[in-house]
């Protein structure tokens, strides 16, 4: 073997086949290869499905002129697979070029006990015990220019074509193969934002993308009639917002908004109307959203089951590994439960409770009292993330699910007229989750373990509710927060707050912008103004409340697309403006942004380096507020016990934006008492015209 940098990989070895072990997957085994010289990067990819198992830097050792990884025990299921080995003649492999990387292929065969590349199905003995799940596919392309919706290059091009499947017929395929399964009541919900809706219709229109989107929307809309056992449709076009908004964090009205102009680009492009069953964007869900849910329409809204696992009085926070900080014991009010469990096989670093994993009645109480329900649908996060990275490839679902199985029969706890329910949720149109192998070959795999396994069910949602509808008597509270895939979802939602403990933040900077703007979009509709100049306004307001724009902080493109919206929109109305403060005749109340609290646990516990740090016991709490009539004071409310104490918020003055916009809203704090304990609160604005507004009622725990 030489001593200079190799040229060639000349030999991969590998065992002749690799067997599963009792967990249902592989036995640790070797990959070696041989090389003419040294690799300065060397990994090893081995492909599963939508997923990439990859062995780089230390993983990789080098003895006697070979080179070797030891892939683990538990790695891969059954089957054959890919395995690329690969070496970059650069150490920098990052400034390297197609011409620096030399790769070599070779294939592996994971099988079982009896020599078969294909795993057996385990089949346990029912005990009168069903587990009832349901599939979500999201779909979802922003405007990529907020104040431009035309903007388009070759990029944009390149995105939606490698999505192609995806957009037109995956979603037919894979709910066609639930109908020749027999699945009486499979099916799945899907949500579409009207921004990614518009586009394929452009690309249909103009002939974009090669002519691939033509006529995108056949298969769908030839799918979207078929009906489950119950006379639902098989495909649910589930409710949502129009240009994916974080919902917990835009006014009420704007969510009402944003949901019935979904409502009707769905049964315009679709055929069917939307259901009453809400997947709001980034799984981000509020307590405080309930009334204008309730308002809009909706009858159910899905949400991330940890956020439930958390709200209980027990629950067994197992620490930063979760990726976020201990439960606010305010949200705690849930009563304990005693199934928690680890589930084995996936990354899932914190248990979960089987008999939490069902739908039931939220609520929220609002500033005057009165209470709002809505039925939450859990999406499993553990169980979730493991199928949204290629389904029975990544997932083996009777194994996990099997785990639950168990767990449930042998404690005796299950409840025939509430059977466990959970979704599996995921990108429908990104890697893992939305290859075409997810929706091909998995769901044959899983059509198969259906019909071989009586104790679990595929089902629709709306299938389930019709089957077993939950108790309005008994509903609970949920933790705020999002899916994992937003810095683990935490209660904060800090996804779209990066920054914030810094002396500039540009996504709150974006809020301060949006809540400027909002307020004057409403003070327009207000006065009966809804003419072309108002409608453009409102659609850029809206467009500007799209998530992404604050998903991708740190990049300059994404941090200025709320200003350049409202600059767009603010030049349209200045002059509806000027006279309706001209008139004296506002009557609109001021704009308040959702108020936030740091430290995020007064007196509780706060990240430091790697680990938990004692949190400062005095709490702020934040937000933004704007009236286009001057603001004449802002007071904090404190409720305890029923006694109220009332505070003054500090006005900060404008936000100290850097993407000069043509209008801000002003920064309001105010001091929290010390360990006051289990509070509720809300902010009280008053513009100079005398009109009020109220945020909602908010709830902390100051330690």
């Amino acid at each position: 073997m030489q001593d200079g940098v190799f040229t060639t990989i000349h030999s991969v070895k590998l065992p002749d086949k690799v067997t599963i072990t009792s967990s249902g997957r592989s036995a640790s085994f070797e990959v070696q290869f041989g090389t003419d010289g040294v690799i300065p990067f060397p990994q090893v990819i081995i492909r599963e499905g939508g997923r990439e198992h990859i062995f780089k830097d230390r993983d990789v050792k080098r003895k006697d002129g070979m080179y070797s990884v030891t892939v683990p025990e538990n790695e891969l299921p059954a089957g054959t697979f890919e395995i690329q080995v690969e070496g970059c003649k650069k150490a920098e492999w990052q400034n390297s070029g197609g011409g620096d990387w030399v790769k070599a292929l070779a294939t592996l065969k994971v099988v079982d006990e009896k020599g078969h590349l294909k795993r057996k199905i385990r089949v346990g003995n029912s005990r009168g015990v069903k587990i009832y799940y349901g599939i979500h596919k999201h779909m979802h392309q922003p405007y990529y220019r907020a104040n431009d919706t035309s903007y388009w290059d070759g990029e944009k091009d390149g995105i939606f074509s490698s999505r192609s499947g995806a957009y037109t017929s995956f979603i037919k395929e894979a709910v066609d193969q639930y109908i020749k399964g027999g699945l009486a009541h499979g099916g799945l919900s899907t949500s579409w934002s009207g921004t990614l809706i518009e586009q394929l219709e452009r690309c249909a229109a103009e002939g974009l993308c090669g002519g691939t989107f033509n006529s995108w929307s056949n298969d769908l809309r030839s799918i979207a009639n078929e009906k489950t056992k119950k006379h639902n449709n098989r495909v649910n076009f589930t409710a949502f917002g129009f240009y994916h908004p974080l919902m917990p964090l835009i006014p009420g009205r704007d969510i009402v908004s944003q949901i019935e102009l979904h409502k009707d680009i769905i049964r315009k492009v679709f055929g069917v109307d939307a259901s009453g069953i809400l997947f709001p964007p980034e799984t981000a869900f509020h307590v405080r959203m309930i009334p204008w849910l309730n308002l809009a329409g909706v009858k159910a809204v899905i949400y991330d089951s940890i956020h439930r696992y958390r709200a209980c009085a027990d629950y067994p926070y197992p620490g930063i590994e979760e990726g976020m900080l201990p439960p606010n014991p305010s949200e705690q009010v849930n009563p304990a439960v005693d199934d928690w469990m680890s589930l084995q096989n996936i990354w899932a670093p914190g248990k979960i409770s089987p008999s939490l994993l069902r739908p039931e009645y939220i609520k929220y109480e609002d500033v005057e009292g009165k209470v709002h329900k809505i039925i939450g649908v859990p999406a499993e996060r553990y169980i979730g993330n493991e199928d949204a990275r290629g389904g029975f490839g990544a997932l083996q679902y009777d194994d996990v699910f099997s785990q639950l199985y168990e767990k449930i029969a042998s404690d005796n706890s299950y409840d025939p007229k509430h059977p466990p329910f959970f979704l599996l949720h995921s990108d429908g149109d990104n890697h893992g989750g939305g290859a075409d192998s997810y929706y091909r070959h998995n769901t044959a795999r899983m059509v198969e373990w259906l019909n071989e396994d009586p104790r679990f069910e595929l089902t629709t949602i709306e299938d389930y509710l019709e089957l077993f509808p939950p108790d309005p008597a008994n509903a609970v509270h949920v933790e705020g927060g999002s899916w994992s895939g937003a810095d683990n979802g935490d209660p904060q939602f800090r996804k779209w707050f990066s920054m914030y403990e810094q002396p500039y933040s540009p996504d709150l900077n974006s809020w301060a912008v949006l809540t400027a703007l909002q307020n004057c979009i409403y003070t327009l509709e207000d006065q009966g103004m809804k003419d072309e100049k108002v409608e453009k306004a409102k659609r850029l307001m809206l467009t500007a409340e799209t998530s992404c724009y604050w998903y991708w902080t740190g990049q300059d493109v994404w941090d200025q697309q709320v200003t350049d919206a409202a600059n767009s929109a603010y030049s349209l109305i200045k002059g509806h403006l000027d006279t309706v403060t001209g008139s004296g005749k506002d009557n609109t109340a001021p704009v308040i942004f959702p108020p936030w609290i740091t430290p995020e646990n007064p007196g509780g516990k706060a990240w430091g380096q790697g680990c938990l740090i004692d949190a400062d016991k005095t709490g702020t709490v934040h937000t933004f507020i704007h009236d286009t009539s001057g603001i004449k004071k802002v007071n904090l409310v404190l409720s305890q016990n029923g006694k109220e104490k009332t505070y003054e918020m500090k006005n900060n003055g404008a936000y100290p934006s850097r993407t000069n916009p043509a209008l801000i809203a002003d920064y309001f704090t105010a001091q929290l008492p010390q360990g006051a304990g289990d509070i509720r609160f809300f902010i009280e604005a008053v513009d100079k015209k005398g009109n009020r507004n109220t945020s909602s009622l908010e709830r902390i725990y100051l330690a």
